[in-house]
């Protein structure tokens, strides 16, 4: 089991395929992508990688933050998360990973918080049909009618569809197709939406339902990035 990617989306757009067919895109764009902590079964108890994306002010990072990045010697990230791995798909702390991680025609499951929609009633909330327009209906054609029962048991059971909070929730959105790839400018394009709002921060996976391509081989453990030369390095071999 492989780790995951924290991107951030910037919206949607389209593309048009070799058919000349346009496909609805969502751009996920991955910006410095590091390996912040690994999690050990021997000392954690479990295995896991913890990703971290974007940059961060120094002095919006508080005490025990920044304590937990000068660890790993990488700067301060916007965002965190865990992926769990499998033990031979544990990475090393400090290498960054790619956006060749996720291959073009792959099913991956993006999760993300769903935008905030506030309070709603039962027909936008949960679909319902509403009330009649006529025959002695009148002021609440948009309520969502009867709730509970008679004397026996006399009480509305929990999680009874109905009016309230929707949205802002956490989404998982299952097998989504890999359009394409942009290793230099750090993008990937999934067909279709993902939940969230444009610029927050979703995490995305190999699909848990769907295989993986069986004319590819996926990149194990990770799909990671050359590190480039420090500047007085690269100075140093060029006037060598």
């Amino acid at each position: 089991m492989r780790t995951g990617l924290i991107a951030q989306k910037l919206g949607m757009s389209r593309v048009f395929n070799e058919d000349g067919a346009d496909v609805p895109v969502t751009v996920l764009k991955v910006e410095n992508c590091q390996v912040v902590a690994v999690r050990t079964e021997e000392k954690d108890g479990y295995n896991a990688v913890q990703l971290g994306v974007g940059t961060r002010r120094v002095k919006n990072v508080t005490k025990p933050e920044r304590g937990h990045f000068a660890k790993a010697q990488v700067e301060p990230k916007r965002k965190l998360a865990e992926f769990r791995v499998s033990k031979d798909a544990l990475l090393e702390v400090g290498v960054e990973v790619s956006v060749e991680h996720f291959l073009p025609g792959q099913f991956v499951d993006v999760t993300g918080i769903s935008i905030g929609r506030g309070f709603q009633g039962p027909m936008k909330r949960h679909n319902f049909g509403g009330l009649r327009a006529t025959h002695g209906v009148s002021v609440s054609h948009r309520s969502h009618g009867s709730t509970g029962q008679r004397q026996d048991p006399g009480k509305v059971f929990k999680n009874k569809k109905m009016a309230g909070h929707m949205g802002a929730a956490r989404v998982t959105t299952q097998n989504l197709v890999v359009v394409s790839t942009d290793v230099e400018r750090g993008l990937i394009l999934v067909r279709g939406a993902v939940p969230g709002y444009e610029g927050g921060f979703v995490l995305m996976r190999d699909a848990a339902k769907r295989p993986a391509p069986k004319d590819k081989t996926l990149p194990f453990p990770a799909a990671l990035k050359a590190k480039t030369a420090a500047p007085a390095e690269a100075a140093k071999d060029g006037g060598e």
